[in-house]
């Protein structure tokens, strides 16, 4: 997908009120050919650092959410895949280098920093990346983006 497109899918979400960690899982979904109203509505305590408390910030938890869409247990048959951990310690660390040093940490109380300007340039920058590296862990993975693993 053209970043331009997905950039612009981005936008039309959130004129359509939704959140960063919900504008992710959205986008997680739409790769899979899936609908979920249910788990995009979980996906709104995420939003504005967990209820809006500003604490982790709601792109990176999305992120984290969406890797776990992919790679985690969903019925007790199911095994736990060990690659979640470590894809999510791998989005952690790529997010707390690409941005908590240029923004002042990852809580959204620090890279909003009081500026509403910030929520406008700041935030959707941080859900295109955390969406891009999304998809490169996964594909690094053996994971097949259009399609969850069953």
């Amino acid at each position: 997908m053209l970043m331009d497109d997905e950039r612009e899918k981005l936008m039309v979400l959130r004129q359509q009120g939704f959140y960063c960690s919900q504008m992710i899982l959205l986008q997680g979904l739409e790769m899979t050919g899936k609908n979920n109203p249910d788990l995009v509505r979980a996906m709104h305590g995420l939003a504005g650092g967990l209820g809006f408390s500003g604490e982790l910030c709601g792109a990176l938890t999305g992120g984290a959410s969406l890797l776990g869409l992919y790679a985690g247990k969903g019925t007790p048959e199911q095994p736990e895949d060990p690659r979640l951990d470590f894809m999510i310690q791998d989005l952690v660390k790529w997010f707390k280098a690409e941005y908590a040093k240029q923004f002042g940490g990852i809580r959204c109380e620090e890279i909003l920093a009081g500026n509403g300007q910030n929520k406008t340039t700041r935030c959707p920058l941080m859900v295109m990346g955390v969406l891009q590296k999304v998809k490169e862990l996964l594909v690094e993975n053996g994971y097949d983006l259009s399609g969850l693993e069953e």
